[in-house]
């Protein structure tokens, strides 16, 4: 696998690729791995991913460095990924018991009938770039927990991350073959999904990804689980706090350097406070420091290669030649990397690409609207479904607005982010199924039903 430093261009040193020799093993090995793993007591399981949570914590720095060097992401915002990282394991450690425990259902006089959670065998998670650890642990803390075996397909450019956390999982106690992180590129995907020792797949990433392991997946009649992309709304209410609503608007855009699927995107703004809004947002935007991603300071690092950059900008650039305003931003930065600016467009039409396509990076695109029906129509008005946040200075009126959008996680007076306690994922073009949370765990158990009947009533 060839790397490249995003922050500078240079050519970072390779590691080798598994060959579909190492494949066939690391499938066998697996298969073989579940047989055992899944006759661990739950006690023990938790213990060990409790483990893993103390492994990334004492050496968070390094693993930090590690992603900030393969894929930009600013070290602050890594450091704490590492941190978020760790708490799911803690989460699952505490909770994973709770979640899967038999779940008594009364039926007939005479008899037990339940419900039992029990794990169904090696998960292929196919992850993407963005959040390279996090992403990867949100699948194993609960799906590992559960007695599953997974193995790893992460991103091409962040391999170096991909062995990190198959270390962790060993450093963690994990016996052999329970984790494994497979360096190889997307070709042998479809082989792998096909194959009959693995049981399901999870997949991170593009639609045209999720369309192609969905329909593998299906094909085989095998479960899959798929988070794809976003193009947010952040609804902002002509009875908002507009200075708080600027100031986590601008964060919302530009965290990860705007390489977020739950990143907001769509700023639909009331027109009783647009002006005000669109002027506090600009300043919140032109204040984010972009550097290097080493130094504590920067807000915003490189995009994850030159490829995302360049499409990036033809975006913004496609969105202003159909009418838009650039008001801040709208061109690479004259500098060795990868590094585009905040950006901020106006009088966005509603069929541009900045209003129909996922942009990935730190371009905002701020719509007027004269009511909070016509912001709810907007905010819908897209094929993607993955997060939603309204900003009103009522309450009840926030709740009423979030049933309204089509969207699998909505958010009143907050930024749309994912937490370990509750079920993440979408509806429409971003996805099917959950991550995280007593959902999340489920996903891939099989949820038996068991009945007993007593003896002397047959």
């Amino acid at each position: 696998m060839d790397r490249t430093n995003p922050a500078t261009g240079e050519a970072l040193e390779p590691i080798e690729s598994d060959t579909d020799a190492d494949i066939d093993a690391a499938l066998e090995i697996a298969s073989e791995a579940f047989e055992e793993w899944r006759e661990v007591p739950i006690n023990e399981r938790q213990q060990l991913i409790g483990n893993a949570a103390d492994v990334l914590r004492e050496n968070k720095q390094e693993y930090a460095e590690l992603m900030t060097e393969e894929m930009g992401k600013p070290l602050s915002g890594a450091v704490s990924e590492v941190e978020k990282c760790a708490w799911a394991c803690e989460y699952y450690e505490e909770r994973a018991d709770e979640h899967l425990q038999d779940e008594t259902i009364g039926s007939d006089a005479h008899t037990k009938t339940f419900t039992s959670y029990e794990p169904i065998g090696p998960v292929l998670a196919v992850m993407p770039w963005n959040y390279p650890m996090w992403q990867v642990f949100r699948f194993i803390a609960p799906h590992i927990t559960a007695g599953n075996v997974g193995l790893l397909k992460h991103a091409s450019n962040v391999p170096g991350v991909a062995q990190a956390i198959e270390d962790v999982m060993h450093e963690a106690g994990f016996p052999e073959g329970v984790f494994q992180s497979l360096i190889i590129h997307s070709d042998p995907v479809e082989g792998i999904i096909r194959d009959e020792r693995l049981a399901a797949v999870t997949l991170t990433g593009s639609e045209g990804a999720g369309r192609a392991v969905a329909e593998a997946a299906g094909s085989e009649i095998k479960k899959s689980v798929l988070e794809l992309g976003g193009n947010d709304p952040f609804v902002v209410l002509d009875d908002a706090d507009v200075d708080a609503a600027a100031s986590v608007a601008a964060g919302a855009r530009t965290l990860n350097s705007g390489q977020s699927c739950i990143a907001s995107k769509r700023f639909i703004v009331h027109e009783d406070v647009y002006d005000a809004f669109t002027e506090k947002f600009i300043e919140e935007m032109d204040e984010l420091t972009i550097g290097d991603p080493m130094d504590d300071d920067t807000d915003i690092g490189p995009q994850a290669r030159e490829d995302l950059m360049e499409d990036l900008h033809d975006q913004v650039e496609r969105t202003v030649e159909a009418g838009a305003t650039c008001e801040l931003g709208g061109e690479p930065l004259d500098r060795d990397g990868f590094f585009y600016p905040p950006t901020v467009l106006t009088d966005v039409p509603r069929d541009s690409a900045s209003a129909n396509e996922e942009v990935f990076g730190p371009s905002a695109a701020v719509f007027e609207v004269s009511s909070e029906d016509e912001a709810i129509e907007l905010a819908n008005d897209i094929d993607y479904g993955l997060g939603a946040s309204v900003w009103t200075a009522d309450l009840a009126r926030g709740e009423r607005v979030a049933h309204e959008f089509e969207a699998g996680m909505t958010y009143v007076n907050q930024l749309v982010k994912s937490d370990p306690r509750l079920p993440f994922g979408g509806v429409k073009d971003s996805g099917y199924g959950r991550e995280l949370g007593r959902k999340g765990i489920h996903e891939f158990v099989n949820e038996k039903t068991v009945w007993v009947q007593s003896a002397d009533t047959n």
